[in-house]
């Protein structure tokens, strides 16, 4: 009835009270964990996955939205063999539910935008021991590396070894599986440019 707060009314007002003291944020103890966390930062309630945050920078003003996956390392304790593996620039917006999954180097520069459910791995499996299962073989990582100012719509799979220019969009959907120069909009599996753009 108007007026009257139901029984889902106050449940979804108790999650959204929770859910906006458990963002991590550079005060908070799971913040301070990080190599680094910058001022007016957050990372949404609830991540799904996250470790390896002392090699995870993350700069000032950016936002990661719940159900979010970012890790440095294959797994939880992992001793790592760099302090930086994962660099994440000033005022980027990271959709929900995309993973950024890194065992080497990828660095996301200032003012990137993701679509939801984005995923970014600078490392991927191998087929070529036919007497091990896929899931036990892996490749060399190789960096990966987003250009300032891009935009990565829904759905988009950046794998190992890729380069996105600056101000370049990437459509729903697609699979970065080469380097991408700056001032395009690429889509497809593979990604391939569709339009270039003046350079300011």
């Amino acid at each position: 009835m108007a007026g009257r707060r139901t029984r889902s009314d106050i449940l979804n007002g108790a999650y959204e009270w929770y859910a906006s003291r458990a963002m991590i944020t550079a005060e908070s103890r799971r913040g301070q964990r990080f190599a680094s966390f910058g001022q007016g930062s957050i990372i949404g309630f609830p991540p799904v996955a996250l470790y390896g945050e002392q090699a995870i920078h993350i700069g000032a003003n950016t936002l990661l939205g719940p159900g979010l996956s970012l890790s440095a390392g294959m797994v939880p304790g992992q001793e790592l063999l760099s302090t930086e593996i994962v660099r994440i620039g000033d005022r980027c917006m990271i959709g929900r539910h995309s993973s950024i999954v890194a065992h080497f180097d990828i660095v996301i520069e200032d003012d990137v935008f993701f679509g939801p459910n984005v995923y970014v791995t600078d490392q991927n499996h191998s087929t070529s021991n036919l007497a091990l299962p896929i899931g036990k073989q892996s490749q060399s990582e190789k960096p990966v590396r987003i250009g300032k100012g891009s935009w990565l719509g829904t759905n988009v799979v950046v794998l190992p070894g890729v380069t996105i220019g600056e101000h370049t969009a990437v459509g729903a959907g697609s699979v970065v599986t080469a380097d991408l120069p700056p001032f395009v909009t690429a889509v497809g599996s593979p990604a391939r440019v569709i339009a270039e753009h003046d350079q300011p």
